[in-house]
């Protein structure tokens, strides 16, 4: 397992390994001319390599989330008076992260795995990593059109993976599952890669492939099972594409649905304000500043509402849906902001 200074880019960024991220394809070339923007210390406590008061903690955070014995999933603590953030989870899973956000420590129980930390690393661990650099992060996952990125909008369970996986299967290379983080770069909104897969529950394995079990597990005892990208026609976009446009997944409706509708502009801030990742992490600075990239994000790049259809099995006339009126937004008599972004890429 052990193989020092493996790195990998993960949204954007440069992560130095001491040991192999399973799923995950290493850069070819080591960025040795750059130091990584994340040194990711795995199986390692910060305790064995820094002089930390054990005793000195503040709870920070408390997930809504409970187990079957009502048990939080996750807790926060901040460590010495904020030199690092520990998250612990239910299972005795912990990560620890400092101050600056360049270093990222993981260790696991014994009955435990890399691969079943690894669950927690690629989602929500770099999920609160992300925010707290800054970087404006939407509960969404995202899919390349041509040499535009589309991001799919919505709450737990509202099918994001599962439409992202629809249009894979359809050709269509996968940014990212789950996190669509976002960076600004001369005024356009660019969606960043992530990792070369997709995690789906058993029963959207199910409509795409025809059985539950015909993709495999993350680890045995989890359900979510893994779309490895690259194999089958699927592929991973490892650049960062610009912004075309965001749909925001409503619930499922009867026919007409699946169909489309536009959203007003105020309607649209406020809807993804609502579903950015991990938000409740955010200081009064960092939400102030989410506020305002997401107020030129909706006065830029069309927000749109899709409205899948009740039977859920009915993906593909939601990909068509989606396709077509993506098409409209792009057609010269398109606004011409949206040409002249067209026309630049």
């Amino acid at each position: 397992m052990v193989a020092a200074g493996l790195d990998y880019g993960i949204f954007g960024l440069i992560f130095r390994s001491n040991a192999t991220l399973p799923g995950v394809v290493p850069l070819s070339l080591p960025a040795t001319s750059t130091s990584p923007d994340i040194h990711l210390r795995l199986g390692i406590s910060p305790h064995s390599e820094l002089e930390l008061p054990t005793e000195e903690e503040e709870l920070a955070d408390v997930s809504p989330f409970t187990t079957e014995t009502g048990e939080p999933v996750r807790r926060m603590w901040r460590v010495a008076n904020g030199a690092l953030l520990r998250i612990s989870y239910f299972d005795g899973t912990q990560f620890w992260l400092d101050c600056k956000r360049e270093n990222l420590w993981a260790t696991w129980p014994g009955n435990s795995s890399l691969e079943n930390t690894l669950t927690y690393l690629l989602g929500p661990i770099l999920g609160i990593m992300l925010r707290l650099r800054g970087v404006t992060c939407l509960h969404a996952s995202s899919v390349s059109f041509g040499e535009f990125a589309v991001a799919f909008v919505g709450w737990a369970g509202s099918g994001k993976s599962t439409t992202a996986a629809a249009f894979a299967r359809q050709g269509h290379a996968v940014l990212s599952d789950d996190i669509v983080a976002l960076v600004e770069k001369n005024g356009t909104f660019h969606t960043l890669p992530a990792y070369p897969h997709l995690c789906l529950w058993p029963d959207s394995v199910g409509m795409l492939c025809g059985s539950p079990e015909a993709l495999p597990r993350f680890v045995h005892d989890w359900e979510k099972r893994r779309l490895a990208l690259g194999i089958d026609g699927t592929q991973f976009e490892n650049r960062a594409l610009p912004l075309g446009a965001v749909y925001i997944l409503g619930e499922r409706r009867r026919d007409p649905a699946p169909y489309v509708e536009s959203v007003a502009a105020q309607d649209a801030l406020m809807s993804l304000i609502t579903e950015t990742y991990a938000n409740k992490m955010l200081d009064r600075e960092l939400r102030a500043r989410e506020f305002t990239d997401l107020g030129r994000l909706v006065a830029n790049i069309p927000v749109r509402r899709i409205y899948p259809h009740q039977d859920g099995s009915r993906l593909t006339e939601l990909c068509k849906q989606i396709r077509e009126d993506f098409a409209n937004l792009y057609l010269p008599s398109a606004a011409p902001e949206r040409r002249e972004l067209a026309a630049s890429h």
